[in-house]
């Protein structure tokens, strides 16, 4: 069996970013997300070993689909960067309960599914690598965007318990909280005003994520400013930091 990187939502923004990067470092990848041509289109550029899995994480049992099929070419996941996921502006009454569901199922049961599936073998090959990719978004509520918001908490909330108890183990579990980035997700979350104008680019998040991977840490925020508004998140007051989520979601 040979060791893949695994990359979820691997068609654009960060997704694609992590593949340019860890094929630069001659790693075998794996590829998934929904849309085959753009990852057609991102394996035509890469150097090295691109395998290509067209899927919708989403849909009940379709990680474990996914990681058979992996099996299925005689690889396996050595790393595994689970960065699918979307966000959904607006206020929860407005919205497609479909669109939300989906987004939990997306966000965080395909991510726990995935996660659950792979350790095991980490472990018993004695090593291997998750990167989670949470947000500046799991410090605090969101008004506006509340499911988002949440189902990040959990990714971050998930990944730390995770770290904790593969402290001593051979498998490096890390959360990859970016502020806003240059990408999709605006457009496909339907969020306008200032969250899009604050955003940077993807390079330097990948970057970091990456390295702070490497280096066993639990969580990694990029940039200054990120880990300013995370920190403040705990000492300014809840209700606090309800208002000025809300005030940014409104601007």
């Amino acid at each position: 069996m040979r060791p893949v990187t695994l990359i979820t939502g691997a068609s654009a923004g960060l997704g694609a970013e992590f593949a340019r990067q860890c094929a630069a470092r001659g790693e075998t990848l794996a590829l998934l997300a929904r849309r085959r041509d753009r990852m057609e289109a991102l394996k035509a550029e890469l150097p090295g070993e691109v395998h290509i899995f067209a899927a919708d994480l989403a849909l009940p049992g379709a990680p474990a689909d996914l990681l058979a099929q992996i099996e299925a070419q005689s690889l396996t996941v050595e790393t595994l960067i689970n960065n699918a996921g979307f966000g959904l502006g607006g206020d929860v009454q407005d919205a497609d309960p479909d669109r939300l569901t989906g987004m939990i199922d997306l966000n965080v049961r395909a991510l726990t599914e995935l996660t659950r599936a792979v350790l095991p073998g980490m472990l018993a090959r004695g090593r291997g690598a998750i990167l989670n990719v949470a947000s500046t978004a799991a410090f605090q509520p969101g008004p506006h965007m509340a499911v988002y918001y949440a189902t990040k908490a959990y990714v971050l909330s998930f990944t730390e318990a995770l770290h904790q108890e593969m402290k001593g183990k051979p498998v490096r579990i890390t959360a990859l909280c970016p502020g806003p980035t240059q990408s999709e997700f605006f457009d496909v979350a339907e969020v306008t005003g200032m969250l899009p104008r604050m955003a940077v680019p993807v390079e330097g998040v990948v970057t970091a994520g990456l390295k702070g991977l490497a280096r066993g840490k639990a969580i990694v925020i990029p940039g200054t400013k990120n880990k300013v508004f995370a920190q403040g998140s705990r000492l300014l007051p809840r209700a606090a930091m309800r208002r000025i989520v809300a005030r940014i979601k409104t601007s």
